[in-house]
């Protein structure tokens, strides 16, 4: 019988639809969590003496857990390596504070690319990589988003930003944030969804329910280390809660479920390190490596996997996973490589057995990039972690707080420091200068003794790996702004954490709620003319746009300068850069952004009501 031509458009139509509906229900739920500051070694089943973590000891029983596994040695580095499928320093992102946490606008996002197969895509938590228009979740491929701002210093009772909609909510910070994740996964019906969840905890300021911290403190911990493994217990908790959803809604057997840290141990790692050297923002074996556990109830089996893999290989995997092509010119400048294979059960295959990976701690004053090439640096390959870790050894690099200060510090002896007190000389220790040192990690985490003179072939060719690697990246790193901004950012972030007064658990949290969150009308009303885009945020240019125009107001004699008496402000001496009694509009301009600056106190480059 003949069809119509008719009919065709109509026909295609319907097994266009039809397709799309198998596909959809092929297509499997993705749901990734991400814990800030975790360390590999703070979880129960990793050995902990004072943890105890039934539920992500469930999803590590229950998983594919590859545990040769390596992230970023910091936040935004890692969370730009997850998204890209690139190396961090591929997009321009070296640093954890503005502008250097942004990647690349030109950079595709893993959350694109499911879109474009079907996927509902959400994010929750913390973002990290720049809150200004362009560069924030909703920009970069999701479709449904919620934050809350103030970032990691509002724990208790937050302010939550859904879609653009901001309301005052009750709680756990935490809690709210997977309970915003679960309402995320109903509203996405039965569309398959991806669901990226960031947890703060345990990222410093530290405060958990008190209910938490009590067992660690009556077991005789510090208030330091008791409240930071209440964190981790709290997310434990959460992830429970997680799990025990998804089976309760009929979504288990369908969704892949990934758990995963974003960077070595933070306020831990005097407690428990899984026996390795290092802390976060270190080049040593406990500064990159990471839990990845991944659990598909009876698609994969439970196992563990040894080759090396890292943070760059999770792009690739879930779009294979989920159907996506990735297109040639993207596919094409990928760093990473799928798992599937791994995930199957064929660890015992050859599997990128010549693979090495790439540690750049970075985090240098902006503008000294390229006499940074070889300090904090590692390299793996196979079991082996070929490492330098030493300050840059520039005059120019003293003038500014960095990590090289840090480096400096512990070769002439310091014993404390970040997350080490009384330890820096072994976590934060120093390679000898100009040289590599050589570690079989696997069989030594504590990176003790150094092979380097034992495999000098091994050195020669780890090394010379490194040196192709880093000048070939170099040029992408300068051209997608991975050494701009302020040189003394750092310090100046420092400054502002150690202001922070908040209340450590909940015990003690309604006291400070009202004046935490209480605005005046006056600031109000000036913090809805900065916010020209609606979108309950001010940038950087928003803020600094509201008092531009008033500098020609204020030019008198229109000479194209304000004088102190035209300026009229007791910051005239500090905006009045060069010391000549006069303000030209760069330096008016100046003096606005560095007040913007002092009022991020979250240095997510953009400003809150309560930052007002």
């Amino acid at each position: 019988m003949r069809i119509s031509t008719s009919f065709c458009p109509l026909i295609l139509c319907l097994l266009s639809v039809c397709c799309s509906t198998l596909l959809a229900s092929q297509q499997p739920n993705i749901i990734f969590i991400l814990t800030d500051d975790q360390g590999y070694g703070d979880l129960e089943r990793h050995g902990h003496p004072y943890l105890k973590t039934p539920h992500t000891n469930r999803l590590h029983d229950e998983s594919v857990r590859f545990d040769n596994f390596y992230v970023s040695p910091s936040c935004s580095p890692t969370r730009t390596a997850l998204m890209t499928g690139m190396h961090e320093f591929q997009s321009g992102v070296t640093h954890t504070l503005p502008p250097r946490e942004k990647p690349s606008a030109e950079m595709v996002f893993l959350p694109e690319l499911l879109k474009e197969v079907g996927y509902h895509t959400g994010f929750v938590g913390k973002w990290h990589l720049g809150g200004s228009k362009g560069y924030r979740p909703e920009d970069r491929g999701f479709d449904w988003t919620s934050t809350n701002p103030r970032g990691p210093r509002r724990h208790f009772d937050p302010e939550i930003i859904r879609n653009g909609v901001r309301t005052q909510r009750e709680g756990y910070r935490e809690d709210i944030f997977f309970d915003e994740a679960m309402t995320f996964i109903e509203e996405s019906a039965d569309r398959p969804f991806f669901c990226y969840l960031a947890t703060y905890s345990p990222h410093t300021p530290l405060a958990a329910p008190e209910s938490f911290i009590k067992p660690f403190r009556d077991a005789g911990l510090n208030d330091t280390h008791a409240t930071y493994l209440a964190m981790v217990e709290n997310v434990d908790y959460n992830v429970g809660r997680l799990l025990d959803f998804l089976e309760r809604t009929g979504r288990d057997e369908n969704t892949i479920l990934i758990f995963m840290n974003d960077n070595g141990v933070t306020e831990g790692l005097d407690v428990y390190n899984a026996n390795m050297r290092g802390s976060k923002c270190t080049a040593w074996e406990g500064g990159s490596r990471a839990m990845s556990f991944w659990r598909w109830p009876n698609q994969w089996q439970p196992h563990e996997v040894n080759q090396l893999t890292a943070h760059l290989d999770v792009l690739p995997t879930l779009c294979e996973l989920a159907g996506v092509s990735i297109p040639g010119d993207l596919n094409d400048n990928l760093e990473g490589y799928s798992l599937v294979s791994l995930l199957e059960g064929a660890e015992t295959t050859p599997w990128q057995d010549g693979r090495m990976l790439y540690h750049h701690v970075a985090r240098w004053p902006s503008g000294q990039a390229e006499a940074h090439k070889y300090a904090m640096v590692s390299v793996h390959k196979g079991d082996f972690l070929l490492v330098r870790s030493e300050s840059c050894g520039t005059e120019a690099c003293e003038e500014f707080q960095s990590q090289c200060t840090t480096m400096r510090a512990v070769r002439n002896g310091l014993t404390r420091t970040t997350y080490a007190y009384g330890t820096a000389q072994t976590h934060w220790g120093v390679t000898p200068r100009g040289q590599w040192a050589l570690y079989n990690v696997k069989q030594d985490p504590g990176c003790e003794n150094d092979l380097s003179s034992s495999y000098p072939e091994k050195v020669s060719a780890m090394a010379a790996g490194y040196d192709h690697w880093w000048d070939s990246t170099f040029p992408t790193l300068i051209a997608r702004g991975g050494d701009e901004g302020d040189p003394n950012v750092s310090r100046n972030a420092s400054r502002q954490a150690q202001k922070w007064k908040g209340p450590t658990t909940d015990r003690d949290s309604n006291t400070s709620k009202g004046a935490d969150t209480k605005t005046s009308a006056a600031t109000s009303s000036m913090f809805q003319r900065m916010d020209t885009d609606n979108n309950g945020a001010v940038d950087m240019d928003e803020y600094v746009g509201l008092f531009e125009p008033f500098f020609e107001k204020k030019d008198l004699d229109k000479n194209g300068t304000l004088d102190e008496a035209e300026f009229q402000s007791q910051a005239f001496k500090h905006a009045d850069a060069n010391d000549d009694q006069s303000l030209t509009k760069s330096e008016y301009q100046l003096f606005f952004k560095n007040q913007f600056r002092q009022r991020d106190a979250n240095h997510d480059g953009q400003l809150e009501p309560s930052e007002m």
